[in-house]
């Protein structure tokens, strides 16, 4: 019995349309390296989708304030509960600036947290409100104000920027959260 040499098998050249050799990677991955995470590849309008985040920024820095002045100013029969949650919301939105803000710098940008402009650039307005019920429905209204503005952004960046995308989704999903968790109370309302 003769033995016949092993074929060696080569890894087939042919990629599906869209998808990149390895050394055609590697030369982008070379490119303007100074862009950071942001490669040849990224297809958004990097200076409208910096703009946009930083809006959302201050529209979340704007909540982080309201949220905290109505936890410190809540008074009334429910109130600790009602500050339970205002806290918790007050504490989830800074985290949602901090990872506005980590994107703007990924993208080459700075964020804007010039305190003179947080409020004309925020989304959503800030509302004292008179008394507890009030403050639970203006941060209502702030959270579907929020709904809308994020839904938008993410429907305008479509898959230009995909991480963009996700990290708008996850916000998106917490402020659903938080609006529902109004709406509850605000059912439930009993007396003022």
């Amino acid at each position: 019995m003769s033995k016949q040499p092993a074929t060696r098998k080569t890894p087939s050249t042919a990629l599906p349309a869209g998808i990149s050799d390895r050394r055609t990677l590697r030369a982008n991955a070379r490119k303007r390296i100074e862009d950071g995470a942001v490669t040849p590849t990224y297809s958004a309008d990097r200076k409208a989708v910096i703009k946009l985040l930083n809006d959302a920024l201050a529209t979340e820095w704007v909540c982080v304030l309201r949220y905290y002045r109505h936890y410190y100013m809540a008074k009334g029969m429910l109130a600790d509960s009602v500050k339970a949650e205002f806290l918790e919301h007050a504490q989830q939105e800074q985290a949602h600036a901090g990872l506005l803000a980590e994107r703007i710098v990924q993208l080459g940008g700075e964020p804007d947290l010039d305190p003179d402009t947080l409020t004309a650039r925020s989304h959503a307005e800030y509302k004292k409100g008179g008394n507890l019920r009030d403050m639970v429905r203006e941060n209502l209204i702030a959270e579907r104000i929020a709904i809308d503005s994020y839904r938008e952004m993410i429907n305008f960046i479509g898959d230009k920027d995909t991480t963009t995308k996700r990290i708008l989704e996850q916000i998106l999903a917490q402020e659903e959260e938080h609006a529902d968790d109004f709406a509850d109370l605000l059912e439930g309302w009993i007396g003022e």
